[in-house]
Formats: structure tokens, sequence, C-alpha cells
């Protein structure tokens, strides 16, 4: 993959006539080269049974569609995730909407910000999807997958996306945790201007605690780095991060502050024009949070929002 995280892990599942595979890629050639050279390869004469895609994002279902299409299969995957997906791999609208740009000034981001990002657009989603087909498989939280001669429980996270599913073999002791559980990074929960008073920080906080219940040895497999066990120690560490963050913020905002405001509280890095989309969609996921907790209180001035002390 281009960018920081460099790369993205695809997982092979063993199944009855061939194997299913977990995330994709995004559609890219150097990734769909990487996967004709398998086929060509270590995956000649394998057939694709199914493709199980974690959650929405196009490095994990950029190309769900193409190996689906090329080995006449179905596409996994929840419903909240399949949903959006849907939507916005059919959004080609050309520039962007008034609310996308409202949104964004409301926290704090100048007229050369704005006018930068209407001529550049917002992410494009389907430029690097594969189109999907209309029909899929859904699975939910609590189903039992049979795939091979291992059956694998979905388990439903939320947070970094709207209905995150991970598998869970609990015979062998393996989790394969999508980006809901990694093992160097956190990954990005951020409020976007599609639901702008959404909690994904809450979601994602609660969504710690529910994997607290798997059990503690497992072999985690994740999107991005390597496999690692110590599965509860890296959730309490995550979970301490933002808890560490949130009372940094909280302790600033004794003097007004706004989403843009919060980078240096919230991260270790100064924040270009490459990451300032994710970067504000963070910081005002840890304000809402704040402001539902009662430790922050909002007010807007002249369609900015200003979050103060409670």
């Amino acid at each position: 993959m281009p960018g920081s995280l460099g790369h993205i892990n695809s997982w092979l599942l063993n199944d009855d006539d061939g194997v299913a595979v977990v995330d994709t890629g995004l559609m890219l050639t150097q990734c769909s080269d990487a996967w004709k050279s398998l086929f060509a390869n270590d995956l000649k004469n394998t057939r694709i049974t199914r493709v199980i895609g974690t959650h929405l994002h196009p490095d994990h279902i950029g190309l769900a569609g193409w190996l689906a299409k090329k080995f006449d299969t179905k596409i996994w995957m929840t419903r909240g995730e399949w949903l959006t997906s849907r939507l916005l791999v059919a959004e080609k609208r050309d520039g962007m909407d008034a609310s996308e740009l409202a949104f964004l000034r409301s926290t704090g981001w100048d007229d050369d910000q704005l006018e930068d990002i209407r001529t550049k657009g917002w992410g494009k989603f389907a430029a690097v999807t594969y189109p999907l087909p209309i029909d899929y498989r859904r699975i939910k939280d609590g189903d039992v997958l049979p795939i091979g001669k291992h059956s694998w429980r979905v388990v439903v996270g939320s947070g970094h996306s709207p209905e995150h599913a991970c598998l869970l073999n609990e015979a062998t002791g393996v989790l394969v945790s999508g980006d809901q559980v990694l093992p160097r990074i956190s990954s990005n929960v951020s409020v976007g201007p599609m639901e702008q008073e959404a909690d994904p920080l809450g979601e994602w906080l609660a969504s710690i605690e529910k994997l607290l219940h798997l059990p503690d040895d497992l072999l985690v497999c994740p999107a991005h780095g390597e496999p690692f066990r110590g599965l509860h120690t890296r959730l309490k560490s995550l979970r301490t991060e933002h808890e560490e963050r949130l009372d940094r913020v909280t302790a600033s905002l004794s003097e007004p502050k706004r989403a843009v405001d919060c980078f240096a509280l919230l991260f270790n890095r100064k924040i270009g024009d490459e990451h300032r989309s994710l970067a504000t969609g963070e910081a005002v996921a840890h304000l809402r949070r704040l402001e539902l907790d009662g430790r922050a209180r909002r007010e807007v001035r002249d369609g900015v929002h200003w979050y103060h002390a409670a």
C-alpha cells in the first residue's frame, strides 16, 4: 500500500475446496499484481471460496469485487459495513457538498484550507474500490461460520467503522482482528460530515470492554503489523491512550478551543495537509465524547464550534 501504513494483511483460511480470503487490499496495480503473482505460484489451481470483508475501508475491500467476480463467489460482510460501502462506491458526484464544507469550517479550517480541499475533493472511495456486486452474504455478531474444518465466530466492534467484524477461532485460539485491534498504532476514530453528532469514541471504548471478555492468550492476526499475543494488555493500552487524551483536552479547556486547536494535545507529530482530515475527525470525536460525558460544553459562533470546560 502507499502511505505511512505501507501494507495490508490479507488472511487466507482453509476452506472445503479452496481458501476463504479475509480483506483484499486496494484497487491499485501493486495490490492486484501481488494477487496475480500468488495465483500463478502459491495459489495456482486454488479456488477462492468466499471473500470476507472485516469492514468498509478501501484497503480492506478495494479488490473484493474483483476477486468475487474472478472466482464467481460471494462477498461476506456485516450489513452496516456493506450498505455504507455500497453508498460510498456509488457516490461519484463532483465537488463537495455545502454541508461537508460547513462541517470542516465548524472545526476551525481556514478559508485557504477549505478552498484547497474544495479543489482537490474529499477522499475518492470509488477510485480505489472495484465495483461491488448487487448481492452479498450478511454476517452478524455471534454468527458461527463453518470454514473448512473449523468454526469462526463473528465478533463485532465499532468506532473505527460502523459494524466491524472480527473472526474468532476458539478451538485454535486465533483472532483475525482487522483494524479493531492493531499491535502498534491506534485505529482512526473519527466524526465525519456524514454523521456529525456521532459518538464513535464512545463506541470504540465500549468495544474494547467487549473484547476484553475474549481469552487473553489468543494469537491476534491484525490488518496492519505482525501477529501478536497479549490481547488484554493491548486493549488496555488502547483504552488508556484515549483516556489520557481526553484528560489532556479537558485540562486545556479553560481557554475555548476548536477541534483544530487540539491537534498538539492528541498527536505526537505535526499534522500537515495529508493527515488534516483524519486528525480533524479524531479531534471532533474526543470533543464529542467529552461533551456527552458532561466534561465540556459547545458554543457555536459564526458557524465555528468552540468547546469550553463544563
